[in-house]
């Protein structure tokens, strides 16, 4: 096991690969969608049955499915779940009583202290106990805090819930069979998208399931579940060695490696699970939001966060940065609504202070772009903009990764040559396999909008009728998800645990 998978302390957590918030490893591992056991078992036993149910049934078969999907890892934190179930639901029938009346709004902050608050002692009461002890140095102890699986996920769906249901966006849900759908729906429950209770209202009800929806939701899970596999999974291997390496004892070769292996890694893991939960989804009937949108491309950080993890990034725009004020104050109180909201989406990721600044480093760019250095930014020839926003996403990253700012601090120094000892220890070579170049290579091209590009092919050569070439390019669409399947099935089958990054969140 590397290293950095076995530093999983109560409010002081590693970034690995296997966890990125704090509390250890469940005692049992989750179902991962990028499993053997989910793929050739789950997977067809939960489809086939879910469609022979009448309609009446599936939503109850679905929870159970949902319950048992999270309670096999972490059992024993199934009650925090099912307690925000009854929280949140008796909070959205008060909040109908109440609107329109003087309650409204204490009963609104009651609700939001309480999941923000169940938020907090999971998994920031450890952090802030143990970071006020070494500061003060007054012998604080907290009790061992296990963090549950995707708790970061569900509180959020929770608040948008009695959220919308205080704004009036949204109906009080009466059922309560729905509620606990909507916060535990399987395919999205352990890293998002985050969904917007106005937005899953109605899909709560009766959902028609085409066929056309079972084969785009095949051909997305196949395409996400390639990403994790091929090449998210490979470029891990250098990217967690090298993290897990003194940052002062790395080439400038191994260092800029590890950057651009994370890089590649984060995006095609979480995109990955996102295609993923989307594809289940809609074999299930439901239409869940994109969660990216090629963000590699983008030409500025503001149009990064319209692409990147995008459920988040209009969750927080809609619920805090709006509330905040959004843009409607003078500019300096725009541009510190704008860093105080990274600043939190920062902590939102984990317990740490590295987190916080990577947060806070995006929010300084943000803040930057609306001012001269964004007019600055705009005049700047494409590939220009382009090299601009991938050097400030990649040096976040290594905020992001790092276990603290020293390493952090010691992988630049590193990137720019400045590295004190001995660099023989971690040589390029060692880590840069025909595996690792050929992921690296497939993952600098398919970060950008090369499938948009080909799908505008392949529809302007349907429309002008040329049938032949259509069914060749559908038995080759066909041929190749199979030949993914299949190679994705052979590898998972020799693999060890592979756990997606975002699934302690």
């Amino acid at each position: 096991m590397p290293r950095g998978t076995q530093r999983f302390l109560a409010g002081n957590c590693s970034k690995s690969l296997i966890g990125l918030g704090c509390g250890p490893l469940p005692t049992g591992a989750p179902v991962l969608f990028s499993s053997a056991l989910f793929l050739l078992l789950a997977l067809p036993l939960v489809l086939l049955s879910y469609h022979l149910l009448p309609h009446a049934l599936r939503n109850p078969w679905l929870l159970l499915i949902s319950l048992l999907f999270y309670g096999w890892g972490e059992p024993k934190l199934l009650g925090v779940m099912l307690a925000s179930m009854a929280l949140n639901y008796a909070a959205g029938l008060l909040m109908g009583q109440a609107r329109g009346t003087k309650w409204a709004k204490p009963l609104l902050g009651v609700a939001i202290a309480a999941n923000l608050g169940a938020l907090g002692w999971f998994k920031y009461a450890g952090w802030l106990v143990q970071s006020a002890d070494a500061l003060l140095s007054l012998g604080l102890t907290l009790p061992y805090v296990a963090l549950p699986l995707g708790i970061s996920f569900y509180t959020f769906h929770a608040l948008s819930y009695v959220v919308d249901v205080y704004r009036g966006d949204a109906h009080v849900q009466r059922d309560p069979a729905k509620i606990a759908l909507y916060l535990t729906l399987y395919p999205q429950l352990i890293a998002g998208p985050i969904l917007r209770y106005h937005d899953m209202a109605d899909q709560l009800g009766r959902r028609p399931v085409s066929r056309a929806d079972l084969a785009y939701g095949a051909q997305r899970f196949i395409v996400g579940l390639a990403k994790k596999v091929l090449i998210a999974n490979t470029l891990a291997k250098p990217a967690d060695g090298l993290f897990g390496a003194p940052g002062d004892e790395l080439s400038t070769g191994a260092a800029w490696l590890a950057v651009i292996a994370y890089t590649g890694q984060i995006y095609f893991d979480f995109s990955g699970y996102s295609d993923m939960a989307l594809g289940l989804a809609r074999m299930h009937g439901f239409a869940f939001v994109e969660n990216f949108r090629w963000p590699y491309s983008a030409r500025d950080i503001r149009s990064f966060w319209r692409k990147w993890h995008m459920s988040l990034s209009f969750w927080f725009r809609d619920y805090l940065y709006i509330p905040l004020g959004g843009n409607r104050g003078s500019e300096w109180r725009t541009r510190c609504n704008l860093i105080i909201v990274f600043v939190l989406c920062g902590l939102w990721h984990g317990a740490s202070l590295t987190f916080a600044a990577w947060g806070l480093w995006h929010g300084l760019f943000l803040a930057l772009e609306r001012g001269r250095f964004g007019s600055w930014v705009g005049r700047l020839p494409r590939l220009g903009q382009h090299a601009y926003t991938l050097a400030v996403v990649m040096l976040g990253w290594i905020l992001f990764r790092a276990d603290t700012f020293g390493q952090a601090a010691g992988i630049v120094r590193a990137m720019v040559g400045l590295a004190p000892h001995d660099i023989g220890r971690f040589p390029l070579g060692l880590w840069l396999g025909k595996d690792v170049v050929l992921a690296l290579v497939a993952g600098a091209l398919l970060s950008q909008p090369v499938a948009p590009w080909l799908a505008t092919r392949w529809q302007a050569m349907r429309s002008a009728g040329h049938r032949g070439r259509d069914a060749l390019m559908q038995a080759a669409l066909v041929v190749s998800l199979l030949g993914l399947v299949t190679v994705c099935a052979t590898l998972l089958g020799a693999a060890t645990h592979n756990p997606f990054i975002y699934f302690r969140f």
